[in-house]
């Protein structure tokens, strides 16, 4: 089956009660358990709603993994991950995660003993240099947020697979449609559900896949402990947003790549960082292991003032965090996902106050074009 069928057609295609084609939104905190000496499969939703199974089973089967399990959010995923490993663990991680994820690594579980090293990761011989006897996982991302470094999957993954360590790769940017991490021999897949997945803006969900029933258990239990669970609602808007995830993605790529080959060509600009284009650094790896460029890119304007102009002028796209929505979104990483990192760290990284992250959604290109063009004239 192929990806696109797979996205409508995963098991979860009607309800076998009633027929209705959409899974039904089950609003209830708890369940009536009849007989006592034969439980029923859910009792309380914080442990299992019919609605987050859905969901569950849906990404697991997107990712071909073992066990899915959804969550209030990205970072709320990514965080009960984390939360199967113990104090005294190490964990390698690429420099440029997602800021919450860092943030949530540098405080939270710095304080409960968990150790981090950041290297480059888009050469693997950093993450073999930098592997301890207590190092327990390894925690990957690529395209990276918001530079779009690439990271070779297999060889980092090879790494951790020889050393017997956990390989963890957050696959927001690309979803499954993209790029499937588990094929390449990762462990555990992390989603925030509430870019691409959910598609609209309208929702914050996260969602984590495991390679096997083992690891499942062990996310379940900090899932069911921990509770950082969605409520059934929440589920329903992931599960429709996944529906329509071919048609805008690939139409979101499609006038990426056309902005992306326009900005080289700005006198204005000064970078621009887009996997689909010509000379991108790690471009070969990624067309390796995925199957399109994606929809985020990223540009330097020559001087500060004007990239805080671009963003009050341009009129087509949101001055706003997140991504992955059905609007453009232009987003200033040292005010807004990267805040949190260090300024001599964020310059170190390349993540400079001239750098603009933009996720590109349904509009027509060419008013996009038209509109970013006028915002850096403007400015």
């Amino acid at each position: 089956m192929n990806r696109g069928t797979q996205l409508i057609h995963n098991g979860h295609e009607s309800d076998p009660a009633t027929g209705a084609l959409g899974v039904s939104v089950f609003q209830t905190s708890t369940f009536d358990q009849g007989d006592l000496s034969a439980p029923r499969e859910f009792d309380y939703a914080r442990s299992g709603n019919p609605t987050r199974k859905a969901l569950e089973e849906i990404i697991a089967v997107l990712e071909g993994g073992a066990k899915g399990y959804a969550f209030g959010s990205g970072i709320a995923a990514v965080s009960s991950v984390l939360g199967i490993l113990s104090a005294g663990d190490h964990i390698v991680a690429a420099e440029d995660i997602y800021g919450g994820s860092r943030r949530i690594l540098n405080t939270f579980y710095k304080r409960w003993g968990l150790e981090l090293t950041a290297v480059d990761t888009t050469n693997p011989d950093n993450v073999r240099g930098a592997l301890r006897p207590n190092t327990k996982a390894v925690f990957l991302e690529t395209p990276s947020n918001p530079l779009l470094k690439i990271t070779d999957l297999a060889a980092c993954i090879g790494i951790a697979k020889e050393k017997g360590l956990l390989s963890i790769v957050d696959n927001t940017f690309m979803t499954p449609y993209l790029q499937r991490p588990l094929e390449l021999g990762a462990d555990i897949v992390v989603h925030s559900a509430t870019k691409f997945l959910g598609g609209h803006s309208d929702v914050i969900s996260g969602l984590a896949v495991t390679r096997t029933e083992e690891l499942g258990q062990r996310v379940y239990a900090v899932q069911n402990g921990f509770g950082a669970v969605p409520g059934p609602w929440d589920v329903w808007l992931v599960m429709r947003g996944i529906k329509t995830l071919k048609v805008r993605l690939e139409a979101q790529e499609k006038s990426a790549r056309k902005i992306a080959q326009w900005l080289v060509t700005h006198p204005e600009v000064n970078g621009v960082f887009y996997p689909g284009l010509d000379g991108h650094p790690g471009k070969s790896v990624h067309e390796r292991q995925a199957s399109g460029a994606g929809a985020v890119l990223s540009f330097r304007t020559r001087t500060t003032e004007q990239a805080i102009r671009f963003l009050s002028k341009v009129e087509y796209a949101a001055a706003a965090v997140s991504l992955g929505g059905v609007e453009t979104i232009a987003s200033y990483p040292v005010r807004m996902s990267h805040a949190s990192v260090p300024p001599e760290e964020r310059a170190r990284l390349g993540i400079t106050d001239t750098l603009i992250r933009i996720s590109v959604g349904l509009e027509d290109a060419e008013d996009l074009i038209a509109d970013f063009d006028r915002a850096l004239r403007a400015s």
